[in-house]
């Protein structure tokens, strides 16, 4: 086994991350559950000080070939990484930013789910305290991180509303979320859109997450002969795995503190 393929757990050795400079590779980075420990809402997530002009050292290292594949918008990804702009997708490549210079490519009107759906779903998580549902236009999200207990009719309440609903629609498990999307994206695909740029191009594909959604993503880097690591546990695709996320924080922070004395 060589030394990028090990796998990664907390206080991941140098020897394994020296890897990710010994050939030009692309890094892809999940956020929630990878760089950024999960919280009970969306909006509460905190990123470290620290980690900030880590991604910026990284990506200056890697020429620019370093991505952020997210659920979230790219947005909120700017807003929570300012004043750093790193190539970007969001909503689970529904939307992308090729260049960090340039704007961000929008979802096309097509892939919006209805509003219809949106107000059906709402009324049918309305019942469970502590539940809430997210609009990302293209997809909805119900998370029950506060009412764990509610999981299981929660599930039995999305299946019936899509059984009844004309939508197309897929359905992502994610932690403690359930997230409804329109079909034809996927992690996978957006790694696939950042490798046919010049900046990606001809580089081995590495890529980190931690949940369900972020499984197309390691089967099209698998499939590519890159490396796909998960967090938390193993997960389908995944060759390796970090405990936690301040375990990709300190790999990535050796890699871009290695020869400036950090």
């Amino acid at each position: 086994m060589d030394q990028l393929s090990a796998p990664f757990f907390t206080g991941a050795t140098k020897e394994n991350v020296e890897a990710l400079s010994d050939a030009p590779l692309a890094l892809f980075l999940d956020v929630d559950g990878t760089l950024l420990d999960i919280a009970n809402r969306p909006d509460d997530v905190v990123t470290p000080s620290d980690l900030v002009p880590i991604l910026a050292e990284a990506e200056r290292r890697l020429a620019g070939a370093l991505a952020l594949i997210s659920g979230r918008t790219i947005e909120e990804l700017d807003r929570l990484f300012e004043p750093l702009r790193l190539r970007a997708s969001g909503i689970h490549g529904a939307e992308i930013r090729l260049d960090p210079l340039e704007p961000v490519m929008p979802a096309p009107a097509t892939m919006a789910l209805p509003s219809s759906l949106w107000t059906a779903l709402a009324r049918e998580v309305a019942p469970f305290p502590g539940a809430f549902i997210e609009n990302k236009r293209c997809s909805f999200v119900v998370h029950y991180r506060l009412a764990p207990q509610a999981e299981q009719p929660l599930r039995e309440a999305v299946e019936r509303l899509l059984d009844s609903s004309p939508v197309a629609v897929e359905v992502l498990e994610a932690r403690c979320a359930i997230e409804l999307k329109a079909p034809g994206f996927d992690k996978g695909h957006a790694i696939a859109a950042f490798l046919s740029e010049p900046v990606f191009r001809g580089r081995k594909p590495v890529f980190v997450g931690d949940d369900r959604t972020d499984e197309s993503g390691f089967a099209f880097v698998a499939a590519r002969g890159g490396y796909a690591y998960s967090v938390g546990r193993l997960r389908p695709g995944a060759s390796g795995v970090f405990a936690a996320p301040g375990a990709v924080r300190d790999w990535l922070a050796e890699f871009a503190h290695r020869g400036n004395g950090g």
